[in-house]
């Protein structure tokens, strides 16, 4: 094993050096044009979705196979309109849900598995699985807690509830939770290597520290402990103001941005508690708008504070260069010689 290997190992031994790849979402127009699957078409096609999940692999050489491409696939399937967006602009959530009382809510889970685009997905996911080869895993995404809540009432009735109704917000993201154990749980079983739920929205800069603590730190206590593993989290912002509670909710391994205020701190915090590190390479400024260069000085950054998994910092934009993301491949390899 080489000696600069991950020390929190996300895959049971499956890599033998730190792995490259994504854990947020990936729909470039380059690895379309390369596949020959295009969305819109491919996040309600089956074979298309597993095409252009295959490619990542195929043509970048990551060691993730990440799928779907957005981030709406629960907000759908609980009953909340849909644009459904064009090749490069992703699908998203343009109405709230109209509700009496949250509980009402929790039948909107019953048949979950036959709802929105879940059973596409699923019959990806058991594809994805017959083709994968050995130096790849899959990753199946979908929306965290809090994201779902901001779908499901709205982004200023969240943040209000956040600092004015707690229980309230408490209550929901209970039942938000129940639909990401439900989705993770069924991708892993139809074949799924890991699941990785992306909730931008408890990103510190949105919800306060403490609020973060006491709502939304439990109710990923909750998914942890409910759900199969791997599970992962991806998390926007600085989040190095919570980073002790996020070390503390029970993921394998946690994405996270460029923005952190010190990497190495944070990778030393999550690994006491025996947590994974995932990023962190900005998919803007560097991936999307910098040069080769630009890349590999970043990711050297970030090799060297000790991350576990060299990624992209979030989700990719679509007109991202290939040349770019090969970039991280290519600095890993030099990296470990």
């Amino acid at each position: 094993m080489n000696k600069k290997q991950n020390r929190i190992n996300l895959f049971k031994n499956k890599f033998s050096r730190i792995p490259v790849g994504t854990f947020t979402t990936a729909p470039v127009l380059e690895l379309m044009e390369l596949s020959g699957a295009y969305r819109p078409k491919a996040d309600f096609s089956c074979d298309e979705m597993v095409k252009l999940a295959m490619a990542q692999n195929e043509y970048l050489d990551f060691e993730t196979v990440r799928y779907p491409f957005d981030m709406a696939v629960l907000a759908e399937a609980m009953g909340c309109k849909v644009d459904f967006g064009s090749m490069d602009r992703t699908p998203s959530v343009i109405e709230p849900l109209v509700f009496d009382e949250i509980d009402e809510l929790y039948s909107n889970l019953d048949n979950f598995e036959s709802k929105g685009r879940i059973p596409t997905i699923l019959d990806a996911t058991t594809k994805i699985k017959s083709q994968i080869k050995d130096d790849a895993v899959s990753i199946a995404g979908c929306e965290g807690p809090v994201d779902l809540a901001a779908s499901i009432i709205g982004l200023k009735k969240l943040l209000l509830w956040t600092l004015k109704e707690p229980e309230s917000l408490g209550k929901l993201l209970d039942v938000c939770s129940e639909a990401c154990i439900t989705f993770s749980n069924l991708c892993l079983d139809h074949g799924a290597d890991s699941a990785c739920i992306a909730d931008a929205i408890a990103s510190p800069q949105l919800v306060p520290p403490n609020s973060f603590k006491d709502v939304v730190m439990p109710t990923y206590k909750k998914i942890t402990s409910k759900s199969k593993r791997p599970i992962f989290l991806h998390i926007c912002g600085n989040v190095s103001p919570i980073k002790e509670e996020l070390s503390q909710c029970g993921f394998n391994g946690i994405s996270v941005e460029e923005s952190v205020d010190d990497l190495r701190e944070l990778v030393e915090t999550f690994h006491k508690n025996e947590v994974g590190v995932i990023g962190n390479v900005s998919p803007v400024t560097t991936l999307y708008s910098g040069t080769v260069d630009d890349v590999t000085t970043e990711a050297k950054r970030s090799l060297d504070s000790g991350i576990d998994f060299l990624a992209p910092g979030c989700g990719i934009a679509p007109q991202t260069p290939l040349k770019n993301l090969a970039a991280l491949v290519e600095t890993r390899n030099k990296y470990e010689e």
